[in-house]
């Protein structure tokens, strides 16, 4: 098997899977608990906390966790809506992730004014449009880190500049950054930051939200006082320890992964280059997470070529980073531009820990032939395009 599609998930690192499993076995308490076994389980899930504050380069007391990335979007979009009440507006950008797409949707039908901020055809976004977007009446601007399908990277310093300018909170969806590029949480100046587990070689169902002292925010779940009060619901124990561990591990590996998946990728994609005519590389060419490719192929359908990979045992994805289930063009790929011909075209290719260089030489025998035999019997004109 050849994985190549880390950006919707991440296998679980051996180290990783090893710890839950001791949790699962030997530490069942409930963190709420007041006994020992249940005193054992709250402490392991600061100690987690610890971790995953260390590699953001945070305070522990800033680390908020959540149920999935998506849900500490959710958290940070309506908990800061839901505190600043006099503040009626909010603003994004054209290409984020469903998970901020459709809570400004919510909001738009709870009578807030929602703006999207487009980007040019690189998928940056346009700084003079959020400048004139951002008013006193914003209460929060969320500009995602790293794009998910294309991964270009947002100048967040400038959204924060701008923002400030005017009063508004910054939130950022650092899901697609976070281990993949240096960053420290507290450098960017952002007031509310997301990330996952299951991107960093953790377990599916545990993200967390960094919350920047001071920041108003009211809790969307209700129920017991987990999470100081802010997220309710017992604590996914195994899943919290995870993520910690992930978080531990990651600083070890970062360095050395950085150099060799930034080497493995770019021979990947001057290898598609050359060997394959009519393809379109999509996203900034400098200035994105290195690991993630996006190209069209013209003339075909992205779905046929991910099938006929997979029948070879090379997983990769379509469209949007988490599903594969919607008809819709990705609202990413029209945001930059393309065609919707062009759009239905586009494949991603993203890298991660486990891949070697006998991956990419797989994928550079294997695409280029699947690619030359369904044009050959597409009824795509190569000289139409």
């Amino acid at each position: 098997m050849v994985y190549l599609d880390n950006n919707a998930t991440t296998p679980i690192d051996p180290a990783v899977a090893e710890k839950m499993i001791q949790v699962l076995a030997e530490h069942f308490g409930n963190p709420s608990s007041l006994y020992p076994i249940g005193r054992k389980a709250k402490d392991l899930i600061n100690e987690a906390r610890a971790h995953v504050a260390a590699a953001l380069g945070a305070s522990k007391a800033s680390i908020y966790f959540t149920g999935s990335g998506t849900e500490a979007d959710n958290q940070a979009v309506l908990g800061v809506l839901d505190a600043l009440p006099d503040k009626r507006e909010f603003v994004t950008s054209a290409v984020e992730h469903p998970a901020v797409m459709e809570t400004a949707s919510y909001l738009e039908r709870r009578g807030i004014k929602v703006t999207y901020i487009p980007v040019d055809s690189k998928g940056t976004i346009d700084l003079d449009a959020l400048r004139a977007a951002v008013t006193p009446q914003t209460a929060l601007v969320s500009i995602m880190h790293a794009n998910n399908e294309i991964g270009t990277i947002q100048p967040i310093a400038d959204v924060v500049r701008i923002a400030r300018e005017q009063g508004a909170l910054v939130h950022t969806d650092a899901v697609q950054s976070f281990g993949k590029i240096a960053f420290q949480a507290d450098d960017l100046g952002v007031d509310l930051l997301t990330i996952s587990a299951h991107k960093i070689y953790g377990p599916k169902g545990v993200g967390a939200l960094y919350v920047r002292k001071g920041t108003p925010l009211l809790p969307f779940i209700h129920g017991g006082h987990q999470e100081r009060g802010l997220r309710a619901g017992t604590e996914n124990t195994a899943g919290i320890i995870g993520f910690g561990e992930a978080a531990r591990i990651l600083p070890l590996h970062f360095e050395a992964d950085a150099v060799r998946l930034h080497r493995l990728a770019d021979r990947l994609k001057s290898g598609i280059e050359s060997a394959i005519p009519k393809i379109r590389f999509n996203g900034h060419p400098q200035n994105r997470v290195p690991t993630t490719l996006s190209y069209s192929f013209l003339g075909l359908e992205a779905e046929a070529v991910l099938l006929a990979l997979a029948t070879k045992g090379i997983y990769v994805s379509t469209g949007s980073a988490c599903s594969e289930e919607s008809d819709d063009v990705s609202h990413v790929l029209q945001a930059i531009g393309l065609r919707p011909e062009f759009a239905r075209s586009t494949v991603r290719i993203s890298l991660g820990r486990f891949n070697t260089d006998a991956d990419v030489d797989e994928v550079l025998m294997v695409l280029p032939e699947v690619v030359f035999g369904l044009r050959k019997i597409s009824a795509w004109d190569p000289e139409e395009s």
